[in-house]
């Protein structure tokens, strides 16, 4: 088993199997009928590398794989998840798995359910980095469509070119092809109860 540690939130050490994640990528990749050149085209990155990375024998930066993610309209959250789907999840809250993704990233998540992107339904926790850590600045875009719920601490909702402040209570659902980003208000975490839709607004 080919494997890669990713560092989480917490300073915890997530171990990644590369081989699961390059599976989902060519399956994913062959279901559209792309091929190898036309995806590594539209993420920007080499063909010899998006083979690697489907053969399991590369590690990739988070946000190579998101890339990636967004160019097969899949999430990155679904692509991570190695585990195999059920028709029914129960997930009680201490078999929870440890949060992934860094502070280059901006935020690190917890997968609610073990539910792929194709069935329309993906609950997340996002956990947004504290100000003072928050490196990231560019806007995300993906294919799906989003509906958010501020849990705790407040963000900055950044959509279209605009600037919305969020605190805890507050909601909004919005188009996900459309650049957006979460940004830190102060030094506390905020968390985002989030969820990916496939059916358009």
């Amino acid at each position: 088993m080919i494997e890669e540690r990713f560092a989480t939130a917490r300073g915890e050490r997530k171990i990644i199997n590369l081989e699961t994640i390059g599976k989902k990528i060519k399956e994913m990749r062959l279901r559209k009928k792309w091929t190898q050149q036309q995806v590594a085209d539209v993420a920007g990155i080499s063909k010899s590398m998006l083979s690697k990375i489907e053969n399991g024998q590369s590690a990739s930066a988070i946000a190579t794989l998101s890339k990636i993610s967004e160019v097969l309209e899949v999430s990155l959250s679904w692509l991570l998840d190695e585990q195999n789907e059920q028709d029914l999840v129960l997930l009680p809250k201490s078999s929870r798995r440890p949060r992934f993704g860094d502070e280059n990233m901006g935020y690190s998540y917890e997968l609610l359910a073990n539910r792929s992107s194709l069935s329309g339904f993906e609950p997340t926790i996002v956990h947004v980095t504290p100000k003072n850590l928050n490196a990231r600045e560019d806007t995300y875009t993906h294919s799906q469509d989003e509906f958010i719920f501020i849990l705790e601490g407040a963000i900055y909702l950044l959509y279209d070119g605009k600037k919305y402040y969020m605190e805890k209570g507050d909601s909004a659902c919005f188009q996900g092809s459309k650049p957006h980003l979460f940004v830190p208000v102060d030094e506390n975490e905020a968390k985002v109860l989030t969820f990916f839709i496939d059916n358009p607004l």
